[in-house]
């Protein structure tokens, strides 16, 4: 078999990844199965952090939009996040992987709060780390949550899972004829406005080289595949040779 080409990744997962085809909340076969591919990601030795959003059962931008005050929308949407992250490490311990759900906001009766050295620590013993509750502060999305987590665990990339191939030029659902990319520039990325990641987010990885790569969360055995280094997704990195 070949040799994963990441040693430690931070999954970005959205909150509508786990509520299936309901319109709303938790469905537990899809974070079965979520769990599973994790599984079998970790069995290759690989350290895994995930950041997951709130998006399936609140989300503060929206809820500000509809006349909601801005700072405790968003705070209610962290806590949004650290009921996906704990829906996620249930499954993943019932298929027994250890692991830990780290908190931006104290919550020490749910999970442990967010210290970097910490969580280096529990990656490295083979725990899978799950970064709930975004950066802890109102006005920042769970896409840069995960930038700035990856950044401090020293990842090797973020690898972000959607409900579609990679990164299009328009939206496929709408325009069936849009393009794929295979790999991006940060900068193209951010003038093009392309639905990667907030523009937040890109930046932070652009600065400090963190690649970036897009997949169909849904294809099973796709992250796997990915890790081991088939050219699947988009992949977004300093140039286009890199």
């Amino acid at each position: 078999m070949p040799e994963p080409i990441y040693q430690r990744i931070l999954l970005k997962l959205s909150g509508e990844a786990l509520m299936g085809q309901q319109g709303l909340g938790i469905d537990p076969s899809v974070v079965s199965t979520i769990a599973l591919e994790l599984k079998d990601v970790k069995a290759l030795g690989v350290e895994i952090g995930v950041v997951i959003g709130g998006g399936n059962i609140f989300r503060g931008l929206s809820a500000s939009a509809r006349g909601m005050e801005r700072v405790s929308a968003d705070y209610m949407g962290m806590l949004a996040t650290v009921i996906n992250a704990l829906a996620l490490e249930d499954f993943l311990e019932r298929n027994h992987v250890s692991t830990r759900v780290l908190t931006a906001i104290k919550m020490e009766q749910l999970a442990e709060p967010f210290i970097r050295r910490r969580a280096i620590r529990h990656l490295k013993k083979g725990r899978i780390v799950i970064f709930a509750g975004g950066t802890g502060n109102p006005y920042f999305t769970t896409d840069t949550a995960a930038a700035l987590r990856a950044i401090e665990i020293e990842a090797d990339a973020i690898i972000k899972g959607t409900k579609v191939n990679g990164v299009y030029e328009s939206d496929p659902k709408i325009n069936p004829d849009a393009k794929m990319f295979k790999q991006l520039n940060y900068i193209d990325v951010v003038k093009k406005r392309l639905k990667v990641m907030d523009s937040t987010a890109v930046t932070l990885c652009m600065e400090n080289n963190l690649p970036i790569v897009v997949f169909n969360l849904k294809i099973k055995n796709n992250l796997k595949r990915l890790i081991l280094g088939e050219p699947i997704g988009t992949k977004v990195c300093e140039a286009q040779n890199d």
